[in-house]
């Protein structure tokens, strides 16, 4: 996750660090979202409620934020307020999304570290697909050609918000590497109604998690639809490629929105799974708490995880078999262009030279590029034991 450009700072070591000393109200979260866009229409108040408690949350002594932590977490907050902002705009300025068809999308999910990313990015290489670029999950908005994102600001700042991040944190890009190019998770899209496990993922939040375990995610996932008919306007025909994990949660709303949704299910030994989040999250969150920390962060990410695993298993049983393809992580290790050909087989889709070209491409940059993984992790690190992931994931 990208850590938002300057808004108050102080200069160590030659490195911006970006702090505040507190994370403020909701209201005042509100207001600054208006100052920064100029609008005021959201929409409704469907996102009110979550962001309400959120904040308080992230105001609490169990969060135990720092002045890093209280910057990080007022600018995600913000990020979704904007969002809201920006799309309803864009709602208005081109209501012809309202009419765009999304047929047989389909969404990969699975326990964090499954593999889900690498494979999100060789199903979006066919160019009969599209997924969402990081700056559109951001500030949706109908996706402009490729040739004239360069001169887009909000894209332009991304980019280099990135740059100084590949800097600040090399070992985070390590794990995860992104930029404001790259296909990424569609959790964005979610949090426009304050619901996202993503926020769990980041922060000790039970009063937030509790409140989120209690919602329906129906209007959540009806939010989402319209955002993607928005930002695939100029691009209608191309099928979807979506992934979170974090729709393992709510499979049930999913489908009542994408009643013919395809879903690309990943395994991995749950061991490794949550070593690996717990990492990332550590890594994602390097000095924003004094809470959110070693043993903290594994019985979080444990709780948040399990649950996750269990609603999507129990739910899975209601639909079609047929709408289901599971990949297992070292399958798709050793042998990723198999793998992505057998989902098109499963669902049916059309695998020509030209996707098989373009898959192999990227995988062989995936390799050697930039993006190539380097992430070290230890369960014991964060408090858990193999015995206790083992228990929570037996079915």
């Amino acid at each position: 996750m990208s850590k938002p450009a300057a808004q108050g700072s102080a200069v160590t070591d030659n490195i911006m660090v970006r702090e505040r000393a507190d994370v403020g109200s909701y209201d005042d979260i509100v207001a600054a979202a208006v100052r920064t866009t100029g609008m005021t229409d959201f929409g409704g108040s469907a996102h009110e409620e979550g962001l309400r408690v959120l904040v308080e949350d992230l105001a609490s002594p169990e969060a135990g934020l720092t002045p890093r932590g209280n910057y990080f977490q007022r600018s995600e907050v913000k990020s979704a307020l904007v969002g809201v902002l920006l799309t309803e705009a864009a709602f208005a300025r081109y209501p012809a999304y309202a009419s765009v068809p999304i047929q047989r999308p389909i969404f990969l999910m699975g326990l964090p570290r499954t593999g889900t990313t690498a494979l999100h990015r060789y199903l979006h290489a066919d160019p009969a697909t599209q997924g969402l670029e990081m700056w559109l999950t951001q500030y949706p908005q109908p996706r402009p050609p490729r040739e004239t994102w360069d001169d887009d600001p909000v894209f332009a700042m991304m980019q280099k918000a990135f740059t100084a991040h590949h800097v600040e944190s090399p070992e985070f890009m390590g794990i995860h590497y992104m930029d404001a190019t790259t296909v990424e998770e569609c959790w964005r899209l979610l949090r426009q109604t304050g619901k996202s496990n993503s926020y769990e993922a980041l922060a000790n939040l039970p009063r937030y998690s509790q409140w989120l375990q209690s919602q329906s995610w129906v209007d959540a996932y009806e939010r989402h639809r319209r955002n993607l008919q928005l930002v695939g306007l100029n691009d209608q025909g191309k099928r979807w490629i979506l992934k979170n994990p974090s729709h393992m949660t709510a499979l049930d709303a999913l489908m009542t929105v994408y009643p013919d949704a395809l879903v690309v299910y990943t395994h991995r030994d749950p061991v490794t799974c949550i070593a690996s989040s717990c990492s990332l999250s550590a890594e994602t969150t390097a000095g924003h708490s004094s809470t959110y920390v070693g043993g903290v962060i594994g019985h979080t990410q444990l709780s948040l995880w399990s649950r996750a695993f269990h609603a999507f298993h129990d739910a899975r049983t209601r639909y079609p078999a047929e709408q289901f393809a599971d990949v297992a992580f070292s399958d798709l290790r050793s042998d990723p262009l198999g793998v992505t050909r057998g989902i098109y087989e499963q669902f049916g889709l059309d695998w020509s030279p030209s996707v098989e070209a373009a898959i192999s491409a990227l995988d062989a940059e995936a390799k050697h590029g930039s993006a190539a993984p380097k992430h070290d992790y230890r369960l014991k690190d964060y408090g858990l034991s193999e015995a206790q992931v083992r228990e929570a994931f037996d079915r």
